[in-house]
């Protein structure tokens, strides 16, 4: 009986032993794992932002199929703006070479009773683009007759003064009298009069279109 008792009580040690030591394996196991978490969330904390951009819900977003419409949407307006221009608006006839030469018989009434008018031929060689004439005073100043206000509904008009001197009013400038040399511009629709001008007073004018509307106003 002494025997048995003897090896039971070895057979007891060896299995708290046993126990003990699986106890310090599963707790060195434990402390391991947990200084692996430590590692990785210090790594991850350490990590460039850069990294992190990558993932971004904004760059998901850029590289989502939702902005192809935008891009197919762009890539349409460019082509259309590389588009010729002739597309867009008809051709106009090619432009023919004009001359004109002095005459004084090539002097008529026109647009304003106390003056006449020499064509340069700009019209019919432009296809109805641009209109050049030479006008000169055939008559003294009356302020009742010529002295109206009044706008033209052109594109672009240019006034060079060939001879004497005229005294042009208009809107937001003021009157300026121009002398031989002088050359001034009058924007679309901008209000204007002739206040005065000298007997031998002559004038380039170049408009577009050739053909426009002229509107008298009050005041």
């Amino acid at each position: 009986m002494a025997r048995k008792s003897a090896k039971k009580t070895t057979a007891r040690k060896q299995s708290r032993t046993a126990a003990k030591s699986a106890t310090r394996k599963v707790s060195k196991s434990g402390k391991a794992a947990k200084a692996r978490k430590v590692a990785r969330k210090a790594a991850a904390a350490r990590k460039p932002a850069g990294r992190v951009a990558k993932k971004s819900p904004a760059k998901s977003a850029r590289r989502s199929p939702a902005r192809k419409p935008v891009a197919k949407a762009r890539s349409t307006a460019r082509r259309a703006r590389s588009a010729p221009a002739a597309a867009a608006k008809p051709a106009r006839p090619p432009q023919r070479v004009a001359v004109s030469h002095y005459n004084n018989a090539d002097f008529e009434s026109g647009l304003r009773t106390y003056a006449q008018y020499r064509d340069l031929g700009i019209v019919e060689a432009t296809h109805g683009m641009v209109r050049a004439h030479v006008l000169r005073f055939v008559e003294p100043c009356d302020p009742a007759v010529v002295s109206k206000l009044h706008l033209h509904d052109t594109e672009f008009q240019m006034v060079y003064v060939l001879k004497g001197w005229v005294k042009t009013e208009l809107e937001g400038e003021g009157e300026i009298t121009m002398r031989a040399g002088s050359a001034w511009t009058q924007p679309p629709k901008i209000r204007h009069k002739i206040n005065d001008y000298s007997e031998d007073a002559e004038l380039l004018e170049i408009i577009l279109p050739a053909d426009f509307e002229t509107e008298e106003l009050a005041g």
